[in-house]
């Protein structure tokens, strides 16, 4: 096919290769090569804006010749069905959510063996959402808590996290869930413990076991939400088998890639990988919802998601875009200095305030340490964001706290020189103690709020390691984090080895 002479390059041009999210594929370096044309067919049928999907040939279709879960008493699912078809027009936004992802994790499933009703799963856990937040601080379409995260190879830091980034969670994801089938030898129960914990499960059985009871699924005392839990899957599951009896309306989703991915080695502000594409930013976001700054750092080895559909879109684009000189990034970052204040450092690059803390995802109000690194735009920087500089932390001023005393009024105090000693107003000083003017007596005891500074837990400590020590059981022990340590000792592998010395950040 031509096009892939000059797809290859517009691609060197920015140090790219272009791979898709499917078993059918191979990463296309050099010179570029497709295993077959199914790629090329999905690109050409959605450009064309021609394509009806085949009613047998949709993801749906392929979803139910995978299915291989063994049911649970109509009981239990049917009051989890009641709940989705109470809520058909939730459920079917769903479904349209999932559109962008499903054949990438349905062929994944695929390709190790599993039941496709895992695919569905991010039904249950996050309403295929991939920005997903819960309460605990799980994140992203499978819902990865930050320490089983850490486990499973999903680096978190200020500029990405691997959690929301939809290749890379799947991934995950599907190891966990193949590992604990193998320790459980039962699809509900690693569910089960995908939801509650291995552990937790392990308690349960071990518990049923003693007290001569059955140890499946159904029998474990198992807490609501993971009683629950199982059902959930399976009710999506029936709805998906059968749509026109409960009344669901599926979307039309075609049995093909919906995105390709290009790896590249240039930094790549994420607003312009969107303008490539012709894909509206909201769309590119959803796709790309790992990058929690607004340029891609070439040092992280990152890599995005484009539809498939705009793929010669993109080439053509970025070959124009090359043509005119104009730099894939324009930004850098800046080190905090004694004495800098975001609004000097945002005046300096020609930024708001507001612009500076959006790029960095700093609250209002809050201040940034000295040594801190931030991204900050600059129309002439002319090299990518180092890997020492990509690598450094961003690290607020921590909130101040209050806290009650009472203090014994001295000699030769007043409430001038009590306020300035405790930095405390005058006036509140007063109101808390019920006085009228500024009359006070040795010896008086008066109630003062005062503000302290929490520890900015981000002290330093050496460890050594021990045999049998691992970088999750040192991150638990210091309560931080896999990534963190990592990050800290610019770690390329978490093998470590007895006599290493490490610096732990905590």
């Amino acid at each position: 096919m031509n096009a892939l002479k000059y797809l290859a390059a517009a691609l060197a041009g920015l140090g790219c290769s272009l791979s898709v999210g499917a078993s059918d594929f191979v990463d296309l370096l050099g010179d570029i090569t497709i295993e077959n044309d199914e790629f090329v067919r999905s690109v050409e049928l959605r450009e064309a804006q021609r394509t009806r999907v085949n009613p047998d040939d949709t993801i749906w279709v392929s979803i139910r010749r995978g299915f291989g879960l063994a049911d649970l008493p109509d009981s239990v699912v049917d009051r989890e069905l009641t709940r989705y078809t109470k809520a058909l027009p939730y459920t079917e936004q769903m479904a349209f959510r999932a559109r962008m992802y499903l054949y990438f994790i349905v062929s994944e499933t695929q390709k190790r063996g599993m039941p496709t009703e895992l695919a569905l799963l991010p039904f249950v856990e996050s309403a295929f959402q991939p920005e997903a937040l819960s309460r605990s601080k799980a994140a992203g379409l499978w819902q990865f808590l930050p320490s089983t995260g850490d486990i499973f190879d999903l680096r978190q830091s200020s500029w990405r996290d691997d959690r929301l980034d939809v290749i890379e969670s799947t991934r995950a994801a599907l190891d966990y869930l193949q590992y604990l089938h193998n320790q459980f030898e039962d699809w509900h129960l690693a569910l089960a413990a995908y939801n509650w914990g291995e552990g937790s499960i392990r308690r349960a059985i071990a518990a049923n076991k003693a007290k001569g009871k059955a140890t499946d699924y159904m029998s474990l005392p198992l807490p609501t939400e993971t009683a629950r839990y199982v059902p959930k899957l399976l009710a999506i599951k029936k709805l998906i088998e059968e749509p026109d009896r409960y009344g669901l309306k599926l979307p039309a989703i075609a049995n093909e890639p919906y995105f390709v991915r290009v790896n590249k080695n240039r930094d790549l502000d994420l607003e312009t990988a969107a303008q490539l594409a012709e894909t509206d930013i909201q769309e590119f976001r959803l796709l790309n919802p790992s990058f929690n700054r607004p340029v891609i750092v070439a040092a992280h080895q990152g890599s995005i998601l484009i539809p498939a559909a705009k793929a010669d879109t993109f080439v053509s684009n970025l070959i124009n875009w090359q043509a005119t000189g104009k730099p894939l990034s324009n930004w850098a970052t800046h080190t905090v200095k004694k004495g800098e204040t975001l609004k000097a450092i945002a005046k300096r690059y020609g930024m708001t305030e507001d612009e500076v803390g959006a790029a960095n995802k700093i609250p209002k109000n809050r201040r940034v340490q000295v040594g801190s690194t931030i991204l900050v735009k600059d129309l002439h920087a002319k090299k990518d964001i180092q890997v020492a500089e990509a690598d450094s932390a961003m690290r607020l001023v921590p909130l101040p706290t209050t806290r009650r005393i009472t203090y014994r009024v001295r000699n030769g105090d007043t409430l001038s020189t009590i306020a300035a000693r405790f930095g405390v107003k005058v006036a509140d000083i007063r109101k808390q103690n019920k006085i009228k003017g500024n009359m006070i007596k040795v010896g008086q005891r008066l109630r003062l709020t005062i503000r302290e500074v929490q520890r900015s837990g981000l002290r330093k400590t050496a460890y050594r390691v021990k045999r049998g020590d691992t970088l999750y059981t040192i991150a638990q022990r210091h309560r931080t984090s896999v990534s963190a340590i990592m990050d800290e000792n610019r770690l390329q592998t978490k093998n470590l080895k007895p006599g290493q010395r490490l610096v732990i950040p905590h």
